[in-house]
């Protein structure tokens, strides 16, 4: 059965999306309602449903993400800056999306994020 989140249905290609990277195992897109300047989702192509089911057999493509987001942040010059990378993990941790996703955020100062 096809999963059927909005993730998903970007993925299948039923709904556009501002694709900025794609390769065999992840996609990234703009956010539709973005919270920074910059706020691209970069998407496992894989079906995991957060971060808390991923299975050691998924470190890689984990870390496969998060490079992609950081060559993503160096290609468009506001690496030096500075961004933040967020994954949220389930209701109480702010997910809304039950596919895994990281969140770049860049473009403006985003300020202390926990205590100091």
């Amino acid at each position: 059965m096809a999963e059927d989140t909005i993730f998903h249905r970007i993925m299948r290609r039923e709904i556009p999306a501002d694709v900025v990277y794609e390769d065999e195992d992840i996609i990234a897109f703009r956010n539709v309602a973005p919270q920074a300047p910059v706020h691209v989702l970069f998407v496992p192509k894989k079906t995991i449903r957060g971060l808390d089911a991923a299975a050691e057999e998924d470190a890689a493509l984990l870390g496969r993400l998060a490079l992609a987001a950081a060559a993503y942040a160096r290609r468009e010059g506001f690496a030096d800056k500075g961004y933040r990378v967020v994954m949220n993990c389930n209701e109480d941790g702010g997910q809304t999306v039950f596919q895994m996703h990281l969140h770049l955020l860049a473009g403006a100062p985003l300020g202390r994020f926990g205590a100091a």
